[in-house]
């Protein structure tokens, strides 16, 4: 509760600051809250909570609790947001959002190919804990899943390099390389708009400023949501095998349709790759956007659901348990037999 009312604080000095550079402007008060709505819908693009998602079943199976992972993907996110208002102001103008623009096309390429390659390694790293969890049977195989098979082996040095929540704050840094969403760009729109109006460096600040409040925001309760629904499952996995099946299930659908949409946009134009398949991934590509808010919905209705489908007394799970119950999702044949 401390990080979101941290939160809420940081939006109300945003807001401080803009009224009191534009009480006596309503126009720009308007320009303002635009800004703000816009960090708002680009907290919920779908390669956010696709990020954001599956890093935090990551880390929770690790046995962390990443509450602040959203926070710092958002922080590192912000960080390229304002560096690129900066520049929109003092330098470039608005030649950096024409879309042929060299520092445009460089970060695309940076940004969308970490983007894409990060979530399908993460999906892939994901769906081994997915079939573990599906081959579970109430009486286990000694034979089945190890934890340290081929795959795993191959991912892990992958894997270390977000270990630790703050680690999000580079991986959210070089995801906003990319500028290719309407939410950004209409920003940074803003930011030029007001910087040829004659707007001193300190008033333009102030739209990055609500982006980076409300995105930050939204993207640090889809961590902690997540956190919650992840660490509920570990309490009782047998009892809410089923629930753990579909929540990690779809974090991993969601990591692979969007890694993959971007993995083609990106490689179709570098090949020369034409024909119905790369025209088809284009038109996913443009209609994607809206489902991270999907996602973000599903999470909350499954999780929702599954607690009201499952209430029990709570029992004295200790960390030594909840340590096991980690350690046997990656190899199952290490779980006890329980029965639900």
């Amino acid at each position: 509760m401390a990080l979101l009312a941290s939160l809420v604080l940081a939006n109300a000095l945003a807001w401080a600051w803009a009224f009191a550079l534009y009480a006596d402007r309503p126009a720009i008060v308007g320009t303002a809250l635009l800004a703000w709505l816009l960090g708002l819908r680009h907290a919920v693009d779908a390669d956010h909570i696709a990020a954001i998602d599956n890093v935090v079943r990551k880390l929770v199976q690790d046995g962390d609790k990443p509450r602040a992972a959203g926070l710092y993907f958002a922080l590192g996110h912000s960080s390229v947001v304002v560096i690129a208002t900066i520049v929109v102001s003092l330098v470039a103008g608005a030649d950096l959002l024409r879309e042929d623009s060299a520092i445009r096309a460089i970060g695309g390429a940076i940004g969308t190919s970490v983007s894409a390659g990060f979530l399908l390694l993460i999906a892939l790293a994901n769906l081994v804990l997915f079939v573990n969890l599906w081959r579970r049977s109430p009486r286990p195989d000694p034979e089945a899943a190890p934890g340290n098979g081929l795959l795993i082996r191959l991912l892990r040095p992958v894997l270390r390099v977000v270990s630790r929540a703050w680690h999000m704050y580079p991986l959210g840094f070089l995801f906003g390389l990319g500028f290719d969403t309407a939410s950004e760009i209409g920003l940074l729109s803003l930011s030029a708009t007001e910087a040829a109006r004659g707007a001193s460096l300190a008033h333009v600040l102030v739209f990055p400023a609500l982006f980076a409040a409300a995105m930050a925001t939204v993207d640090t309760a889809d961590g902690m949501l997540m956190v919650g629904a992840y660490r509920w499952a570990l309490t009782d996995p047998a009892r809410k095998r089923r629930y753990n099946l579909v929540i990690t299930g779809l974090s991993v659908a969601i990591a692979l349709v969007i890694g993959g949409v971007e993995a083609a946009t990106l490689l179709a134009p570098l090949f020369g790759l034409t024909g119905t398949w790369a025209e088809f991934a284009a038109a996913l590509g443009d209609g994607i956007a809206d489902l991270g808010i999907v996602a973000v919905g599903l999470f909350g209705l499954i999780w929702a659901g599954a607690v009201f489908f499952n209430r029990r007394p709570r029992g004295s799970q200790t960390d030594a348990a909840l340590a096991t119950l980690r350690a046997g999702t990656l190899n199952p044949a290490e779980i006890p037999n329980t029965t639900a």
